[in-house]
């Protein structure tokens, strides 16, 4: 019945977002319209079911059609924003690309302002209205908690915080009770794990949370069984490992049920519109610098010998090998002289950087001050073996020589630009900063980072800061 209801509510919601997207263009259309006069509506109609997909598909991947119990409308609101500014960066991708007639910038700027405005006022309400229903007593969950340990007390202390999530707990249930105990903060215990059919049986219980230590695991099997029988929906709590930065979730494997840890980020919708973001903007990119790179393509073959792009093996996305592309900077044999300038190093760990390199041809030393050289990695964005934003990819050889902890940078995709340029470049020497700076920005990825750091990567690139 419960998952019937959430179906419900979701196909609801979604038929809501939809007459808020369509709502919102037939406005802008006829606001503009008004003012100055504009195309026919049959001619901009294509821009509404590309735009209605966007906002639904992003707003499907954000997590906007799941209850709005364990969210808080700050949450809400934030994640609205970060839909509409990725919707609005693809749409204006898409019409660059495909050269689509019938775009007006300022029509399609309103476009996604209005609807983003509605959105936001369509969640305050839900949320407020919601929040008013279970003050009231309607739509609560009764939960029974098992389990009386200090991971139990910090569930309640949770379950107190947030009373807009609408959960009531009815009791707590323990085998190993401490002496008389018969009441944990401010809760009854009522019973034993035995006495949990019974305590079933004599009260509306909607949801049973077994929060109990590992060596419970075996004991619980027969009370979550009754729970299955009898259709009452049961957890287990599996915070059951002191783990620092890893994030344990649910999926499936071949029909079996597993609990997967993981240290990279599980915002599948964001991921995937940051491959999207990938593939159009490198290929645009491509296409529109292709002078530029003839360019500097005749000037390097012009001013020393050997071929126009230097190609290395890199170690990507957890350690895959792929070839990356640079333009060349460096003289033919610059890697045979490499050992005889080892001493010069100014970097502390396995990487190799000093300022005044003597293997840098002169055409090299202006496109490594301006980055120019990286340019022929967009191919390699292209291709998926990279990103525009990600740590750097390493050699195997200084990844052979890492730290256990330091590769754990590898599981993310590699980009050509990345925190560490954007926060000091060359600048910063000390090669264990570095790493906790990739890894800061592992922990705390999300789209809107990538878009940040892609925007203070375009005045570094300008002004060489840190470049050598």
């Amino acid at each position: 019945m419960l998952k019937q209801h959430t179906l419900l509510y979701r196909r609801l919601l979604m038929a809501a977002d939809i007459s808020v997207v369509v709502g919102s263009f037939l406005l802008t259309y006829h606001i503009r319209k008004g003012i100055e006069g504009f195309y026919p509506l049959e001619a901009c109609l294509w821009i509404l079911p590309t735009i209605v997909i966007l906002w639904i598909g992003l707003m499907y991947f954000a997590g906007m059609y799941h209850s709005l119990r364990f969210k808080s409308i700050g949450q809400v609101l934030w994640a609205i924003c970060h839909v509409a500014v990725v919707a609005f960066l693809i749409f204006g991708a898409l019409v660059f690309v495909l050269n689509l007639p019938y775009v007006s910038r300022s029509f399609i700027v309103f476009i996604f302002i209005f609807t983003t405005q509605a959105f936001m006022f369509e969640r305050v309400v839900l949320d407020l209205l919601f929040r008013y229903i279970r003050k009231k007593g309607f739509n609560y969950r009764n939960v029974l908690i098992v389990g009386t340990g200090p991971r139990a007390r910090k569930f309640i202390s949770q379950v107190e915080l947030h009373r807009e999530f609408g959960f009531k707990i009815i009791g707590l249930v323990d085998d190993e009770l401490e002496g008389s105990m018969e009441e944990m903060s401010g809760y009854k215990v009522i019973g034993y794990l035995k006495d949990i059919p019974e305590i079933i049986r004599q009260n509306a219980i909607d949801y049973v949370v077994f929060i109990v230590p590992r060596n419970w695991l075996g004991r619980i099997e027969e009370p979550i069984l009754y729970c299955e029988t009898v259709g009452v929906s049961a957890s287990v709590a599996v915070d059951l490992f002191d783990l620092q930065f890893t994030t344990g979730k649910e999926s499936h494997l071949f029909g079996v049920p597993l609990l997967t840890f993981e240290s990279t980020s599980d915002k599948v919708g964001q991921l995937c519109c940051k491959r999207i973001m990938d593939i159009l903007l490198s290929g645009a990119a491509l296409v529109l610098l292709f002078p530029l790179f003839a360019v500097v393509a005749v000037f390097t073959k012009m001013t020393s010998k050997g071929p126009v792009f230097f190609t290395q093996i890199r170690s990507g996305l957890n350690g895959r090998h792929f070839k990356l592309y640079k333009f060349r900077t460096m003289v033919v044999d610059a890697e045979a002289r490499l050992a005889s300038l080892q001493h010069l190093n100014e970097m502390k760990g396995p990487v190799f950087k000093i300022e005044k390199d003597p293997r840098i041809t002169f055409v090299g030393k202006y496109l490594r001050k301006f980055s120019i050289d990286e340019l022929p990695q967009l191919w390699n964005v292209f291709k998926g073996e990279m990103s525009l934003v990600g740590p750097r990819p390493p050699l195997p050889k200084e990844v052979a020589q890492y730290d256990h902890w330091q590769r754990r940078r590898l599981s993310m995709r590699p980009g050509i630009t990345c925190i560490w340029q954007v926060s000091g470049r060359n600048g910063i020497t000390d090669f264990v900063k570095w790493m906790k700076l990739d890894l800061d920005y592992i922990d705390h990825w999300s789209l809107w980072l990538d878009i940040m750091i892609l925007l203070k990567t375009i005045p570094v690139v300008i002004i060489a800061k840190g470049a050598k």
